[in-house]
């Protein structure tokens, strides 16, 4: 992409339907991702494509939105934190539920379902269904494609060696052509559904854990504050953060304690900020 107004343009269009900053030094990396919609859409280059988005073509802007998201995603990624997950996290929710039996999680920018597929896969390592608990384990992504091959629940060979052991590809998978379809059982504990994080999440509420990972270093800092400030206000009291490992909140003390054993992991503040408690 040459031409410094249309990357400005499109950067700009970026950031404020999904929050993604471009920055000034990646034309190829746009120019790359959006060859599919170019040819999808008949164009002959990025620049006519661009000067069509000026004309408020909605239908095109979702096609580069969901083109230029980022959507790489790998079973268990970050193994420190699945493991928190399993041998932390989950024991001492398992005890302050135990009245309710009943867990709600959310998995922001799902990308194509590998990460929700592998909190469920702990979640039935525990055995809760067969116990009581209700498990409301949501996931979302603000790319219709993602999912919807997320909802289908099937994986090439290279995807199910990202991350899986050969134990747990043969006890939630079963081989379906040249790839893998996860199990019905594991596919029907998640609820998945396209959406921006950017807007309202009211529909959300009393999460006890939102795993957020890799989804804020792309914001500015105020949006980032924003997207923070809001996951707070639909966690539970004793609600838990997740953040990529190299992701870091700042200031950490608006909304969140500071990580206490791994990076990335954040605990909601009771006390909410007194500018937030006396806003009309």
């Amino acid at each position: 992409m040459k031409d410094k107004d249309d990357f400005g343009f499109l950067a700009e269009l970026l950031r404020r339907r999904s929050g993604l900053m471009l920055g000034n030094q990646r034309p190829r990396f746009a120019e790359t991702r959006l060859a599919p919609v170019v040819r999808r859409f008949g164009f002959k280059s990025t620049h006519e494509l661009v000067n069509d988005l000026r004309h408020g073509h909605e239908t095109l802007a979702e096609a580069v939105v969901e083109a230029m998201t980022v959507n790489d995603s790998a079973f268990f990624r970050d193994r420190k934190m699945f493991d928190e997950f399993r041998d932390g996290m989950l024991p001492g929710l398992l005890a302050r539920r135990a009245d309710k039996k009943r867990l709600r999680i959310w998995c922001a920018a799902c990308a194509s379902g590998q990460e929700p597929y592998s909190v469920a896969m702990l979640l039935e390592d525990a055995a809760l269904r067969s116990l009581g608990w209700k498990i409301d384990l949501i996931a979302t992504d603000i790319s219709t494609d993602s999912v919807a091959r997320a909802e289908n629940g099937y994986y090439s060979p290279f995807e199910v060696q990202r991350g899986l052991s050969d134990w747990r590809l043969n006890e939630y998978f079963t081989k379906e052509g040249d790839g893998w379809r996860i199990k019905d059982s594991i596919r029907r504990m998640v609820v998945f559904r396209q959406f921006n994080i950017l807007d309202s999440l009211g529909w959300l509420w009393e999460m006890d854990v939102v795993f957020c990972r890799n989804v804020l270093m792309y914001f500015d800092h105020k949006m980032r504050a924003s997207v923070l400030e809001q996951i707070s206000d639909i966690m539970a009291p004793d609600g838990t953060l997740v953040t990529g490992s190299a992701e870091t909140i700042v200031p950490p003390a608006s909304f969140y304690s500071r990580p206490e054993r791994i990076p990335g992991l954040y605990s909601k503040l009771r006390e909410a900020p007194a500018r937030r408690r006396t806003a009309s």
